[in-house]
This record gives structure tokens, sequence and C-alpha cells, in this order.
């Protein structure tokens, strides 16, 4: 697995907008969700801003894919694995919140019925004295890890800290979404 490129959608609410770092620096936020391909192995550190009425104000989220999916072959891109960012995530952050968010795959044994929203990734929250990543693994397979705030990494020592190395990372496309 290690080195598998993943498609990965990252979706933030509308106006938000979102880059990620790539050859030692970040790329230009732009608003709307990205399709990445990101390797299992690796984290990934994006930057969001334009983060509703907060001016100024840019979030430095990871994204640590530890699991892949496997899709048909040739349908790869049509079963990214969703990465939510929602408009709570960010405004705990802004307060200086730590969010940690796991997504995994669900185990069709244990499967909560509930009917699915197109577009919509459903989930629920860990109390605080449960390890998330245990919570995940007891409902499913774990896929990725979402990490939220806990710092402000803008002037952060060193652009190697702050990109984590800048792991290979490919972009198949925006979806811009209505504001």
């Amino acid at each position: 697995m290690l080195g598998y490129t993943q498609p990965t959608a990252i979706r933030v609410p509308a106006g938000v907008e979102v880059g990620y770092a790539q050859g030692g620096q970040f790329t230009q936020p732009e608003s709307g969700d990205v399709l990445l391909g990101l390797q299992v192995g690796s984290v990934y550190r994006l930057r969001v801003t334009n983060v509703f009425d907060r001016p100024g104000v840019e979030i430095f989220p990871t994204v640590e894919l530890i699991d892949r999916l496997y899709p048909p072959p040739g349908a790869a891109l049509k079963f990214p694995v969703p990465i939510d960012i929602t408009a709570e995530d960010l405004e705990l952050a802004a307060q200086g919140m730590y969010v940690t968010r796991v997504i995994y795959v669900e185990d069709p044994n244990q499967a909560l019925p509930v009917d699915e929203v197109d577009g919509k990734t459903t989930w629920y929250e860990a109390r605080p004295e449960e390890d998330p990543l245990e919570v995940a693994d007891a409902a499913g397979r774990p896929i990725a890890i979402l990490r939220i705030g806990g710092r402000d990494i803008s002037q952060a020592a060193g652009q190697g800290f702050a990109t984590y190395g800048c792991p290979p990372i490919v972009e198949y496309g925006r979806k811009h979404s209505a504001e």
C-alpha cells in the first residue's frame, strides 16, 4: 500500500478557500472542493482561508492517509475518500480548539440504519475519553485522519515543518461551490 496514490476529495463549505503544500510551499488557496491524489502513508498539510467572518484567519489542517479504497479497475476517481472540513470544524479551530476526525469504511455488519444523503458524510462524535481511531476501528476500517487546529503554524520556524516536506500530490480538479 505504501506509495499508492489514493484519490481524495477535500470538501469545504461554500466560500471557503483551500490550498495545499506542494514543492516546498503552499498553493494559492481557491474556493471550492478539490480532488487530490494523496499517497497512503503520508501526511499532507492544507491551508484553509476565507473562513467566514474571520478576515485574515488561516487554518492549517493535516490529512493522513492510513489505508486505501479498492474500487473497480479504472474507477478510482469515481470513488475518492471523502474528507469533509465542516463549518463547525473551522469555527472550533479558529477558537483554538483541536479537532480529530477519522474517516473509515463502515463495516456492513455494524452499519447504522440511516439513509445516506448524496454528498454528505454520516459521522458521529467520540466521547472525550475515547480515542477516535479506536472508535473508528470498532465501526469499520479506518482510511484517513483529519486533524484541525491546536496551534498556529503560519509563523512556524522552517517551511519544512509547516509543509511536512511536501509528499507527492496530484490535483485532479476542483469543484467550485456556489456562494
